[in-house]
């Protein structure tokens, strides 16, 4: 369950920086509302998973998805571009994540 609960405060952090980018700067009211909506969701959620896992090993996870989810939707939704140099980081993230879920005794499994 705290992986789930973790997977939704990723999800919805996810949803809150995408609509800051669509935000122009807090510029377009609607967009603005859901970067609130959506980021106290991600703290809630987040705050919710560190009564059964360690701050640590769910920051890491969080972030980690966090970055390779927003780098995805940039390049899909915004046009960004990404060089291998940032797609090397992101695999790189995306094994420690692994490397965290797999043989981590500190994980909660």
């Amino acid at each position: 369950m705290p992986y789930l609960i973790l997977a939704l405060a990723v999800l919805a952090e996810t949803i809150g920086t995408t609509a800051l980018q669509a935000s122009q700067s807090f510029t377009r009211p609607l967009p603005s509302l859901v970067v609130v909506v959506a980021y106290a969701t991600a703290f809630y959620l987040l705050g919710q998973t560190l009564k059964v896992m360690p701050v640590g090993i769910a920051y890491a996870i969080w972030s980690g998805v966090g970055i390779v989810l927003i780098a995805a939707i940039g390049f899909v939704v915004f046009g960004q571009t990404l060089d291998v140099a940032a797609l090397l980081g992101m695999a790189m993230i995306l094994g420690g994540i692994l490397v965290i879920h797999l043989f981590s005794g500190s994980a909660t499994h």
